[in-house]
């Protein structure tokens, strides 16, 4: 990422250079020479421009401990930029004594007023263009701000949506489950009932046959006890 800054930078040097050494040549030149030349340095300008809005983005993607150190390059790359425009502006209004003696000619000391004229109102319509362009440049900033934000407001609804998928999913499981333990805990309640039925059952059947032996065993003593007193009176009889 640092390597695709340090790119940047080497063609913000150059163009910068070219530049500048384009801009001192304005005011030494006149008519289509000039013309031609202030539109070639207006372009590389606006190179310039979207050269430092690379250099913006790639500074925005790196990370937080290493921006501070490019934030400052590209700060004063920011204000090395506004001082060549800055220098432009006066480059397209300024003339050498040489082109202006050769413009006015023989009428220099009369249009001198004129001349000066000429160049407030061609600054005033320069401050103006620099504004609409500034302004320009805002909105279209602007524009990419609020595109991108369009784009993560989309993001985070997707992702807003898969949750509340996701959560409606895990209350259907919870349902589910909560169905299933109610069945369980129906069946685990009827299989106790049983059981409990079962063990009493088994206590009344133990408890009738315990009576029986006990029956069993009394009436075998009494059976025994009759014989025996049987016996014994016809003992004394004979």
């Amino acid at each position: 990422m640092s390597s695709d800054f340090e790119a940047y930078e080497q063609d913000f040097g150059t163009l910068t250079a070219e530049i500048t050494n384009k801009i001192g040549r304005i005011p030494k030149l006149g008519g289509e020479e000039k013309t031609q030349l202030v539109l070639n340095v207006d372009k590389q300008l606006e190179e310039v421009r979207e050269l430092m809005e690379q250099m913006d983005l790639e500074v925005r993607e790196l990370p937080i401990q290493s921006r501070g150190m490019y934030q400052s390059r590209l700060k004063s790359y920011k204000g090395e930029m506004d001082k060549l425009e800055k220098d432009f502006k006066r480059s397209r209004i300024a003339y050498s004594d040489e082109v202006r003696n050769e413009l006015l000619g023989e009428d220099a000391g009369s249009s001198e007023s004129q001349l000066i004229k000429l160049r407030e109102e061609r600054a005033h319509l320069l401050d103006n263009t620099e504004k609409l362009e500034r302004s320009s440049r805002r909105l279209d900033a602007g524009y990419q701000i609020a595109v991108e934000t369009e784009q993560v407001g989309q993001e985070i609804l997707a992702n807003l949506h898969t949750d509340r998928e996701k959560i409606q999913r895990s209350r259907d499981r919870l349902r589910e489950t909560d169905a299933n333990l109610g069945k369980s805990s129906r069946i685990l309640t009827g299989m106790l009932r049983r059981i409990i039925q079962n063990r009493v059952l088994v206590f009344v059947l133990g408890a009738i046959i315990l009576i029986t032996i006990i029956l069993a065993i009394y009436f075998n003593r009494q059976k025994a006890f009759f014989w025996s007193t049987l016996r014994q009176c016809n003992e004394e009889l004979d």
